[in-house]
């Protein structure tokens, strides 16, 4: 696996959180390994993997999920990035934002954290801010709720009849991303849906 990369989904340990907002990044994690017909292993690194493809011939992906909780993300996936020996440059995070409406997909490299704590922290544990990011929207909480109570909810009915759909959307926005880079990712998951 010369040309490798490191695609981590963000979220929750346990049954608890398992189909809630702020674990998306897990399940498009679950997507990817699932087109594989791949299953997630324990590894060192306090995190679960799968090593494979992104196809036949094509570069060496390996698929994580953290097994700590959001807000300490970052140490699993700075093991995982030394275990491997993968730069920060081939490092694609896949998290929830609260600041982008359900069913809309986002890619940026670098850039500020946007107040979500697992960015953060992965971003303090590889002393640096520039890796890639597939930012699954989720919308805000509407009145008054509180967002760090939203994000720990599971998704309403509604959202839970797109949320495939928005998941293999991200799944291929991040196939798309290591295969093709960032701005052919962007040009085609940024558009407005029709």
């Amino acid at each position: 696996m010369a040309d490798k990369w490191l695609i981590v989904g963000l979220g929750n340990p346990g049954p608890r959180y398992e189909l809630t907002r702020h674990n998306v990044g897990q399940l498009v994690l679950d997507e990817l390994a699932a087109r594989r017909g791949e299953t997630f292993r324990a590894h060192k690194t306090n995190a679960r993997v799968v090593e494979t493809w992104l196809r036949p011939g094509g570069p060496g992906i390996i698929l994580a999920k953290p097994n700590t909780f959001m807000n300490v993300s970052g140490g699993p996936v700075a093991g995982l990035a030394k275990f491997y020996g993968i730069a920060p440059d081939r490092v694609v995070v896949v998290h929830d934002e609260l600041d982008i409406p359900f069913d809309t997909i986002k890619l940026k490299i670098g850039g500020g954290h946007g107040g979500h704590n697992g960015v953060r922290d992965v971003a303090k544990a590889l002393d640096t801010p520039e890796f890639a990011r597939v930012r699954v929207g989720i919308g805000r909480p509407a009145g008054r709720q509180d967002p760090a109570d939203w994000v720990l909810e599971p998704f309403g009915a509604a959202e839970r009849k797109n949320l495939p759909i928005l998941v293999g959307d991200a799944a291929d926005a991040v196939e798309q991303l290591v295969d093709e880079g960032l701005l052919a990712a962007q040009q085609k998951h940024h558009a407005p849906r029709t």
